[in-house]
């Protein structure tokens, strides 16, 4: 072997080493991650409506795949967002209390609360109720989300729906609930003065105005 052979094998001996080293650092390269990083009080205050100083504040315990929550929603507090709740009259709380018997209405939970953490609640809880018996027949609950955001959201949400944090905060308004009592769905506490009324089942929009109105009017 020659002098100018073995220079030249030693040069790509290096440069194979080089090479190798550097793969390694960028398999080792710590990747940045996706999950945008939320919190349990923020994904609870995305999940009101309203400001905290009404006078009426209601306390909603839900299951998205629960029919009578469905019917409570569409008909009584879709109008009661609409009148009370934009007039400051009423701030509504809603929290997670999904059923044992009803197999997909935790993981819509999850998507609800990811949603409420990047600012899409109202828009969410809204398709999975429209769309409830589209997604508790077969548990595809991603389709009905997505149709409410944007692609950039969706993928928020996405990768939030199955985190920790998510999974804790809807856990947390289900032990808030049993602590309550509480073992059916809708179930609502409206507080007024500092005095709490709680109301289990569907009510009418009506009825519930009228309820409403006789408390302001004390």
């Amino acid at each position: 072997m020659n002098r100018t052979t073995n220079v030249l094998g030693m040069m790509a001996l290096l440069a194979a080493g080089f090479a190798a080293s550097a793969s390694a650092q960028v398999r080792h390269r710590p990747v940045a991650s996706t999950v945008p990083k939320v919190s349990a009080v923020q994904i609870a205050a995305g999940k009101t409506y309203g400001v905290k100083d009404a006078p009426i504040r209601i306390d909603e315990y839900s299951d998205f795949e629960c029919p009578h929550c469905q019917e409570l929603y569409m008909n009584t507090l879709r109008p009661l967002i609409d009148e009370y709740v934009s007039g400051g009259k009423v701030y509504l709380v809603h929290h997670d209390f999904p059923l044992p018997m009803h197999t997909y209405a935790r993981q819509a939970a999850y998507y609800a609360d990811a949603a409420a953490a990047v600012g899409r609640f109202a828009q969410v809880e809204q398709a999975l109720f429209v769309h409830q018996a589209q997604w508790a027949m077969n548990g595809r609950v991603e389709p009905v989300v997505a149709s409410a955001l944007s692609p950039e959201k969706m993928k928020q949400v996405e990768a939030l729906a199955q985190t920790g944090v998510v999974k804790g905060a809807v856990q947390a308004d289900v032990t808030q609930g049993q602590q309550l009592g509480i073992n059916e769905t809708p179930t609502m506490y409206i507080t007024y003065r500092g005095k709490r009324t709680p109301i289990i089942g569907v009510v009418s929009y009506p009825i519930l105005r009228g309820y409403l109105d006789a408390l302001l009017r004390q």
